[in-house]
């Protein structure tokens, strides 16, 4: 299925439905692997992960009452960087569900943790609990559309978050620092360095 249809079905339909949460609960939402998700090996793409990725972290800010935040501040998010580790496939027309949580902030944007999972089978120790098939770390930062960055400390502030609860582990503050690119307002030339032995 289109990504359009999915997000406006969980815009309009599921999120109002589903219950009020607080800024660091886990918000889940659930799926079902369509042929239009599907690779040559016929699970899901794994570009597809992130795609719908988008819609599970729509769903928390909608239920957790940031995107009414959003709309009133004329705010949006964007994805600055994103990580995510594969454990097992999800096939045709299986159901799973994705976990998004608000882990916490750094100096310069939020970070969050989304995992997808599928009750556990028979024969295993966690036999019926959610089982993580794949797990996704994304830190993003908020604009304004009328041009610019949102401080962390106006967000913490307008959202009422309390940093005191939140927590990013040091492995995910690392990765962030150490993978982000450049600002806009400065060059950021693609330049590759020479590999030893290489004609070119």
């Amino acid at each position: 299925m289109h990504m359009l249809p999915r997000t406006l079905w969980h815009r309009w339909f599921v999120g109002p439905r589903g219950p009020r949460l607080d800024f660091g609960a886990v918000s889940r939402s659930d799926f079902r692997v369509w042929p239009t998700d599907l690779d040559i090996l016929r699970h899901m793409n794994n570009g597809k992960y992130l795609s719908l990725m988008d819609v599970g972290r729509f769903d928390l800010m909608q239920r957790n009452g940031v995107l009414d935040l959003f709309a009133r501040e004329a705010w949006y998010p964007v994805v600055v960087g994103q990580t995510i580790s594969y454990r097992k496939s999800l096939n045709p027309w299986m159901k799973f569900t994705i976990e998004s949580r608000i882990l916490g902030i750094d100096d310069q944007a939020v970070y969050m943790e989304q995992r997808f999972v599928r009750p556990a089978p028979r024969g295993t120790g966690i036999a019926g609990e959610p089982e993580v098939y794949a797990r996704a770390i994304v830190r993003a930062r908020i604009l304004r559309r009328s041009g610019g960055v949102v401080p962390i400390d106006e967000i913490v502030e307008k959202s009422g978050a309390d940093p005191a609860t939140l927590h990013v582990p040091d492995e995910y503050l690392e990765w962030g620092a150490t993978t982000k690119l450049p600002s806009t307002r400065v060059d950021a030339p693609s330049v590759w360095d020479a590999v030893p032995g290489s004609t070119r």
